[in-house]
């Protein structure tokens, strides 16, 4: 897979290609990382990438023709590649899941991680097929965005992560929040590790774990349990957990 990505501080990107995951990852061939400074693209001696916004404001908006300049650059490089092209932003929509997994099926993905106040809006119109959000927060750029897109879809690339069931048990890939782990020491601060892990008992300790990934769902997240429940995503086993979780939790107030 390959990933393109404009930015003015490529060497953000580093942290991608030297370390963790994405790093063995790079090295197995599995996926490509092209950095495009749209500075090299800027059509002045100053090679400047910015200017003020008409009507006013703060900040500063990023040149439309510079940046479709360098997005038809790498259009040029990718060749019959059609890669969606993603600008990170606050007012895009949620990253989530679901949209990891469809990115990482897609041969080639261009990235847009924009600096200062905003980027002219008929670029967008005209050159970016969709916004996306990492959270209800803002962040100085676009990198650190891309760089957790970037990652989130590398590790579910195969070959990617050293045992492949550790993608398919992972938190949102079941719909649901991972419950709590347990490993040595038994005992650790006087608390011992739940008896039904020491067991051996496989089907149980599999019942466990989703009940406790119920749980934690349930209380940290319930908008997820209504989500998996209208998707099919939970069974009869699962309905019969969280009504009990349900009785338990109103006995309490009851107490």
């Amino acid at each position: 897979m390959r990933f393109d990505v404009v930015s003015i501080f490529p060497a953000m990107f580093d942290s991608l290609s030297e370390w963790g995951i994405t790093s063995r990852a790079l090295q197995r061939g599995l996926w490509q990382l092209h950095r495009w400074n749209p500075r090299d693209y800027a059509r002045d001696a100053y090679r400047s990438i910015d200017d003020r916004p008409y009507g006013g404001g703060q900040g500063m908006v990023m040149l439309p023709e510079t940046l479709a300049d360098t997005l038809q650059a790498i259009a040029l490089a990718q060749g019959q590649v059609r890669a969606p092209v993603i600008h990170l932003t606050p007012r895009g929509r949620p990253l989530d899941q679901a949209r990891v997994r469809a990115l990482s099926e897609l041969p080639a993905v261009t990235l847009l991680a924009s600096r200062y106040e905003a980027v002219d809006q008929r670029l967008l119109d005209r050159h970016v097929d969709e916004e996306v959000s990492i959270g209800d927060f803002v962040v100085s750029g676009g990198e650190l965005p891309a760089m957790l897109l970037i990652d989130s879809v590398v590790r579910l690339l195969p070959g990617a992560l050293n045992d492949p069931r550790s993608a398919l048990e992972e938190s949102f890939s079941t719909g649901l929040l991972e419950g709590p782990q347990y490993t040595r020491p038994e005992v650790f601060e006087g608390v011992t590790v739940p008896p039904v892990l020491l067991s051996g008992h496989h089907a149980r300790i599999v019942r466990w774990r989703r009940d406790q990934s119920l749980r934690v769902t349930r209380e940290r997240r319930p908008e997820l349990i209504d989500r998996a429940r209208r998707q099919g995503l939970l069974d009869a086993a699962d309905e019969r957990a969280l009504s009990a979780m349900i009785s338990e939790t109103d006995g309490q107030k009851k107490g």
